[in-house]
């Protein structure tokens, strides 16, 4: 008795989930479909992104490698191009190769490259932070106090593994500026912060002990 409920139960079991397809068939096939192109729109986009990275990635190579001081002008406008692609690796290295290489750019072209790479690019936090950080260094050659510190407080304020080397930068900005007791209280800062890098707090107790004591 117990053996024929059971198949009755099966075969009941098995009639609803047939009758569901059947029911549902054209809704099933929607979805179906909708998940293939979901999928291959996916796979798509990655190719694309995929071709979009090699193409920036021979043009950024083939710059370098043919680099030719006297043509600084066009390799210049190739590189801007190559920032303004947004690319999270290309982008900044692109930046960085034209500072290196002196190649002529005004420091208000540098700081708005700068700024397409920290607001509007992709990057991962804390190579964000280091761009930052990589634009206070840049500034930190002529640009005022309250400039620089307005570029570094996103480090400063934060918890950055590059805060340390932040609050270094604008110690040693001070310390050149013979405002030494503004230098002292950033020095000071750089020893108290748990996470300071090792080798910075170091400098920092080094240059307070041999420059800075009282």
């Amino acid at each position: 008795m117990d053996e024929d409920i059971s198949i009755i139960n099966t075969n009941t079991r098995k009639e609803k989930i047939k009758n569901f397809f059947i029911n549902n068939k054209k809704y099933l096939i929607i979805i179906i479909s909708l998940l293939l192109v979901i999928i291959f729109t996916f796979f798509l986009l990655e190719e694309i992104k995929d071709r979009k990275t090699k193409n920036l990635s021979d043009k950024y190579n083939n710059i370098t490698i043919n680099f030719n001081n006297s043509d600084k002008i066009n390799i210049k406008n190739e590189l801007v191009e190559i920032i303004k692609k947004k690319d999270s690796t290309y982008s900044p290295l692109a930046l960085y190769f034209i500072i290196d290489n002196e190649i002529q750019a005004s420091n208000q072209e540098i700081n708005q490259y700068f700024d397409i790479i920290i607001n509007e690019t992709n990057l991962e936090k804390e190579i964000k932070n280091l761009i930052i950080y990589k634009k206070g260094l840049f500034n930190s050659e002529f640009e005022n106090e309250n400039n620089l510190m307005l570029i570094l407080n996103p480090l400063i304020k934060s918890e950055s593994i590059w805060k340390s080397h932040a609050l270094y930068l604008i110690a040693e900005y001070f310390f050149n500026k013979n405002q030494k007791q503004k230098a002292k209280e950033f020095y000071t800062k750089i020893l108290t912060y748990e996470k300071s890098n090792e080798n910075i707090k170091f400098e920092a107790q080094k240059r307070l002990s041999r420059d800075l004591s009282e």
